[in-house]
């Protein structure tokens, strides 16, 4: 089940504890992608948060929102680089990404299988892409105040496994969002400092999302190469003795 654009808007942009959310994941994307100069950049679902730190380098941006959820104009004050699409068939070539978001996408798609697979035929050879999805022992996948407590939760393990099986390469994973999903002043004061904290002890506080990067790997052809021969060559050309030519 797809949230509305309007709730993931107003979480996002309107919101203390979404601006909040907004950075912590953008900030681990960004030490993921530090540098995307001249490349074709999608996100899918409602990633379009995390894509405004590549606005200035990138050759092409484009924030690809599913039909069930509904698309609003982004990024505010400048031309609109969003669109609408089908969640199966989004209307971009194959082979053409360079680099893929997924937020708000994989675990609310009643189709999920499909849409990995169109995610592996955008994507072009080498191409890199980030999924992120709710964490299912975090505090946000238990609070549906949040975006992250709608869908299917994952487990890491769960997810680079549904990876996998549709050929993409696991790079890393990073986990973010290690501050409780709380409106409290105590919170939203020291939600940075207990993000750091949260890096420091991994096995102690879980992380609300997890964030795997993965790649398209495409394999070069086996076996050593033409395995018929010809038999004989042609000998069109070449005279043949046996036969004699008959007298004029």
């Amino acid at each position: 089940m797809h949230l509305d654009v309007k709730d993931l808007r107003n979480f996002y942009y309107r919101s203390t504890l979404g601006r909040a959310a907004q950075k912590a994941v953008r900030d681990h994307l960004v030490t993921m992608w530090p540098n995307a100069t001249g490349e074709t950049i999608v996100g899918f679902g409602f990633a379009v948060p995390l894509l405004r730190p590549y606005m200035n380098d990138a050759r092409r941006i484009t924030g690809l929102m599913p039909a069930p959820q509904g698309v609003m104009p982004w990024p505010t004050g400048m031309p609109n680089m969003a669109v609408l699409c089908e969640e199966v068939s989004w209307p971009v070539d194959t082979g053409h990404v360079d680099r893929l978001v997924v937020m708000h996408g994989l675990e609310t798609s009643e189709q999920p299988s499909a849409l990995l697979d169109e995610c592996y035929r955008v994507l072009g050879p080498g191409g890199r892409a980030v999924f992120i999805v709710p964490n299912r022992a975090g505090l946000w996948s238990r609070s549906d105040r949040t975006p992250f407590g709608y869908g299917r939760p994952y487990t890491l393990g769960q997810l680079e496994t549904q990876l996998r099986q549709h050929e993409f390469s696991i790079e890393r994973h990073e986990y973010a969002l290690f501050q409780p999903p709380s409106q409290q002043r105590f919170w939203r004061k020291t939600g940075q400092v207990i993000e750091q904290l949260g890096h420091s002890l991994p096995k102690i506080a879980a992380g609300g999302v997890i964030m795997v990067e993965v790649s398209k790997r495409i394999q070069a052809p086996s076996g050593p190469g033409l395995r018929e021969t010809v038999s004989r060559p042609l000998q069109i050309l070449t005279p043949n003795p046996s036969k004699e030519v008959a007298p004029i």
